[in-house]
């Protein structure tokens, strides 16, 4: 299958996605092309990347002066005491901002690399290399960046777009299945948010995506990006319409942010279990109907991801979320900013549906029954 090539358009900071089987060869000819003036490239890798893929980085990009650095990516580093430690290695380097930073690992490594780059003097050349599932439907498209902090999840941060994006799904080969399955909930939330059709065709391929055939892979990271592209390029700085992107998110934070980021439950876990509480809160509000929820449902209990969610069947579980609600970026006053799903490909709109402490406590009760 020939690399699917994915071209962005993003006020005036166009960029390239690039989804294929073994393609970082063609990394020397776009850094020739994209960063003509680059002669040092710095490249904060993962720890966990099989040291293949270092070997190939380093084979292909022989003719630059390589400066590698490995990179533990955890909620917990994923800090600004992290992104001063960099900044300081880079300034030793004296690099300047026609070099080049490449970030190569699943989505942590990508937002604080992102970030690093963004303000490392006012910005620096970036290529994002992202090598789990999630990160190349996700994080790696739409320019976000940042670190976490005491208060909350991804608070700290900054908008700034990479020169290039290459998912090489050769680096999810050797990924677990909660890897996968930390991915497949974004897809999965990409077809709820846009697209029935996909939807569908996740019903029929899920089996083989977690297989990881190679067309089913390419074809939902493909999808997926195109259906996020929707919503960034209408709302860049993420003021209004973006906001549909974190459906099922609302929740999903404040599980990753009661388990201290623990790694017993990922991200992707968590917006599994997200979902189904912010589509049940739909049914409980009337935006959606029984049959709605029960189709989500049926997709869990197919390919088994019913244990996401499992716990929150109960509405002790749920209440215990509801402190760590308040500090979600969707918020701009004293009520939770919900997103809610109308009909499978269609949610509702940002802001339009806003609930009180004390009204989500009364609806938690009805909706555990669900």
């Amino acid at each position: 299958m020939k690399i699917q090539e994915i071209k962005t358009k993003n006020l005036g900071n166009n960029y390239s996605i690039l989804i294929g089987e073994n393609i970082l060869k063609i990394l020397p000819k776009k850094i020739k092309s994209l960063c003509p003036k680059t002669k040092r490239i710095v490249i904060i890798i993962d720890k966990n990347i099989p040291k293949k893929f270092k070997n190939i980085l380093v084979k292909n990009l022989k003719r630059y002066k390589l400066i590698i650095y490995t990179f533990e990516a955890n909620e917990r580093t994923k800090s600004l005491n992290t992104v001063n430690t960099y900044l300081n290695l880079l300034l030793n380097q004296n690099l300047n901002r026609s070099d080049l930073i490449i970030s190569v690992g699943g989505g942590i490594t990508g937002d604080v690399v992102g970030f690093i780059s963004s303000i490392f003097k006012r910005g620096i050349n970036f290529i994002n290399i992202p090598t789990t599932l999630l990160a190349q439907v996700d994080s790696s498209i739409g320019g976000k960046t940042g670190v976490n902090s005491f208060y909350g999840k991804n608070l700290v941060g900054s908008f700034y777009q990479p020169k290039l994006v290459i998912s090489d799904i050769s680096f999810l080969k050797s990924l677990p299945k909660k890897e996968m399955i930390c991915g497949y909930a974004e897809i999965l939330k990409h077809s709820l948010i846009k697209d029935k059709n996909f939807f569908n065709w996740l019903k029929k391929n899920t089996h083989n995506l977690f297989l990881k055939k190679n067309f089913e892979l390419i074809h939902s990271i493909k999808k997926s990006c195109l259906i996020k592209l929707h919503f960034v390029n209408k709302d860049v700085s993420e003021k209004n319409l973006r906001m549909i992107l974190n459906f099922g998110h609302t929740f999903a934070h404040a599980i990753e942010v009661k388990n201290n980021y623990s790694k017993k439950i990922t991200h992707g876990e968590a917006v599994l279990a997200g979902m189904i509480l912010a589509t049940r809160i739909s049914y409980y509000k009337k935006v959606c109907n029984l049959n709605v929820l029960n189709e989500i449902q049926e997709i869990y209990l197919k390919n088994n991801l019913s244990y996401t969610f499992k716990k929150y069947s109960k509405s002790k579980n749920i209440e215990e979320l509801l402190k760590y609600l308040k500090n979600d970026k969707k918020n701009d006053d004293e009520k939770i900013n919900f997103i809610l799903l109308k009909r499978i490909g269609k949610t509702t709109k940002p802001h339009q549906h806003k609930i009180s402490m004390r009204n989500l406590k009364n609806d938690i009760k009805k909706i555990s029954r669900l």
